[in-house]
């Protein structure tokens, strides 16, 4: 198990390697001008360009930007915040994505695990249909709708929660984005939840454990649930990081300064600023590939088969 767990680190650590010098390339080669041309002549350009090293070959550029990023230095941007260091912006934008994401997660798990149990425990009746029509709703309206919807009647005709972000008032400030995003979540993970669970309900070993006496919570809790999280916790891994790094429609709307915003001012900006482009979509795909290595770490935890599987394989 332990080669195994080794194994698929390093093939991680390979993969955001390639994902990185791949980003790396294709930010080089995006059209647009990285400075804010309408305040710089053409000479500033090039000494700026000159400067930072834009004009060496390739190779040479993701080397030095290795070696920066190796020691948590990302640089600094050429169009946002005044050249400040990446390092620095990046870090508050991440507080607060990562805690109204976290909020987002949690309530979304929690809330959309209930739903789909309680509709696969009454399937075919009253609480299953409604379940899954709420599921419906919540997949197919998008996040933004709903944060638009509870801005509207929960800050501006209700003023209880603020109607944009407020650094100083979090907990206030996290509850209508933390709802928003946290609604597909939650609907996908109802939804997976009771397909997954009634499949169970209807394998071999299940009506075994039920000949032998087996019902209620014992059943749901040692056969049915935990059978049916594998596929669920494939399902929530790309949520997760979706949620961590902001929605980029919801914190631009609701004035976040998260991740999310800070993607799209970098594209939509003056000028593309490649730096923060670069080190976002570093961000994003470590996030990615650290999320769906603990997914196949958790598959071992979850069925026993896939731990013996890797052993006969390190034999």
């Amino acid at each position: 198990m332990a080669k195994y767990v080794c194994k698929r680190i390093g093939m991680a650590i390979l993969t955001l390697l390639i994902i990185t010098f791949l980003l790396f390339f294709l930010v080089r080669i995006m059209p647009g001008n990285p400075f804010p041309s309408e305040r710089m002549s053409a000479e500033q350009i090039a000494n700026k360009r000159a400067e930072m090293g834009l004009d060496d070959p390739i190779l040479v550029q993701f080397v030095r930007y290795m070696s920066g990023v190796l020691r948590g230095d990302f640089g600094k941007g050429t169009s946002l915040y005044n050249g400040a260091p990446i390092k620095t912006v990046l870090s508050s934008a991440i507080s607060n994505s990562f805690r109204i994401g976290g909020i987002a997660i949690l309530l979304g798990t929690a809330v959309g695990l209930i739903l789909g149990i309680t509709a696969a425990l009454h399937r075919g009746r009253f609480l299953d249909s409604f379940c899954t029509v709420f599921s419906i709703l919540g997949v197919c309206v998008p996040s933004y709708v709903f944060l638009i919807f509870l801005q509207y009647n929960f800050s501006f005709r209700i003023p209880f929660f603020p109607y944009f972000f407020d650094p100083s008032r979090f907990l206030f400030s996290s509850v209508i984005p933390s709802l928003s995003l946290s609604l597909f979540t939650m609907s996908t993970i109802a939804r997976f939840t009771r397909n997954e669970m009634v499949e169970v309900f209807d394998s071999d070993y299940v009506r075994l454990a039920e000949s032998k006496g087996m019902y209620g919570r014992n059943l749901v809790m040692k056969h049915v649930l935990r059978n049916a999280l594998i596929p669920i916790v494939t399902v929530l891994a790309p949520l997760v990081v979706d949620l961590l790094t902001g929605a980029l429609v919801v914190e631009k709307i609701y004035g976040i300064n998260g991740i999310g915003k800070l993607m799209v001012d970098a594209i939509a900006g003056e000028g593309i600023d490649y730096n923060y482009v670069l080190a976002l979509g570093i961000l994003y795909s470590a996030l990615y590939i650290g999320i769906m290595l603990i997914v196949d770490l958790l598959y071992g935890v979850l069925d026993p088969r896939i731990r013996v599987s890797a052993k006969e394989g390190d034999a």
